[in-house]
């Protein structure tokens, strides 16, 4: 499905003029810093549809010539076009507040397309200056970024908006960052007859963890994949623990492995390679190359049977299940006396090995690929 960025014009792509708020000629014409790059980014990186849509009140009067309005906007597009930023469509409407007008933000009448089905709104952006723009998204069912200084919540919550909206920042750079986020996450179900199994991953997170596979030391592990890779990962794994526990880490592994495929994406811009990792006596090592083709190499021996509830012999199992659906080379050594130290530290390595590889470059949009594709 598609998705859309609604952008409000004055106030968010040029600078709206305090005095009247209205930017009716050339002279007043002032770009907010940092809107050409951040877009251009936002047209070349994303699969985001550009939409203005803004309140232009008036136009068409002897208050706001429709050849002002005209000669602003030309401006407007062909500055943009220059810098590589044509827009998929824009939306005016010329009324004024005390006309009632559906079309008028925040009501949703120019928007009827957006509506039809053919629009993920639920993942799509209204970015404006103004709260109509927040109530527009309410509206549309999406989500808003308010274009504004820190510090205005307050206001939402008196608007009962604060739901609505998902960042508050006048930075164009901060919201870019924001959106790139937001575009790099999957969820993944994998049911069979032995096992339940919920993955979601976002991997521009903050480390945030929510583990539950019924094994102690495997949910402690994947914990440290979420916090040393600064993603944030969700596993509820519901398995056949009365059998044993190897269908549970097996088809845990290849659910984060598929999740972690779907949400690299189109690998446009990612580090591709990637981490060595002391802990106490033990040194892991763990190389990784998101190049499209799984492999695994393994050097790790362990001499107890169990770490906590789950079988040494399971470790090598788990990373070759990631490694299988996330088509990813892999290749883990670690050297050491202490087994718990060993193992996390294999861990801890990984995490740091996949947040590496996994890192955008920003406003980077090169495969890093001499063949084309990966």
């Amino acid at each position: 499905m598609k998705r859309a960025l609604f952008i409000d014009r004055d106030g968010t792509l040029i600078v709206e003029p305090p005095e009247d708020f209205q930017v009716d000629s050339l002279e007043k014409l002032e770009f907010v810093p940092g809107v050409f790059r951040t877009l251009h980014a936002l047209r070349t990186l994303t699969d985001f549809e550009l939409v203005i849509v803004s309140n232009q009140d008036g136009l068409g009067t002897d208050a706001y010539p429709r050849e002002s309005y005209e000669k602003v906007q030309e401006k407007i597009e062909t500055a943009f076009k220059n810098e590589g930023v044509v827009f998929d469509a824009i939306h005016i409407d010329p009324s004024l507040p005390q006309d009632g007008s559906p079309d008028r933000k925040p009501g949703t009448g120019m928007l009827g397309e957006y509506m039809s089905g053919e629009y993920d709104l639920k993942r799509s952006f209204v970015i404006g200056d103004r709260l109509t723009d927040i109530e527009l998204a309410r509206n549309l069912g999406a989500r808003g970024i308010l274009f504004a200084p820190a510090g205005q919540a307050e206001a939402l919550e008196q608007h009962d908006l604060q739901d609505h909206c998902a960042l508050i920042s006048n930075n164009w750079d901060a919201i870019y960052r924001y959106l790139r986020g937001q575009l790099r996450t999957a969820t993944v179900e994998r049911k069979t007859g032995e096992t339940d199994v919920k993955v979601t991953l976002a991997l521009d997170g903050t480390g945030r963890s929510e583990i539950s596979t019924g094994l102690g030391f495997f949910d402690h592990m994947l914990e440290q994949i979420a916090r040393h890779g600064q993603m944030d990962l969700e596993v509820r794994t519901r398995g056949d623990l009365h059998v044993d526990e190897h269908h549970t880490i097996e088809d845990t592994g290849l659910a984060f492995g598929e999740a972690l495929l779907k949400a690299i994406g189109d690998k446009r811009g990612i580090g591709r390679y990637g981490f060595v990792l002391p802990m106490d006596e033990a040194l892991a090592q763990v190389a990784i190359d998101l190049g499209g083709r799984p492999w695994i190499v393994w050097n790790a021996e362990f001499s107890r049977e169990k770490i906590g509830d789950m079988p040494t012999e399971m470790f090598f199992h788990f990373f070759k299940s990631v490694s299988d659906a996330a088509k990813m080379n892999l290749n883990i050594s670690v050297s050491g006396d202490n087994e718990h130290h060993k193992i996390e530290g294999i861990f801890k390595a990984f995490a740091r090995a996949l947040r590496q590889a996994t890192a955008v470059a920003d406003n980077s949009s090169e495969l890093p690929s001499t063949k084309g594709t990966l």
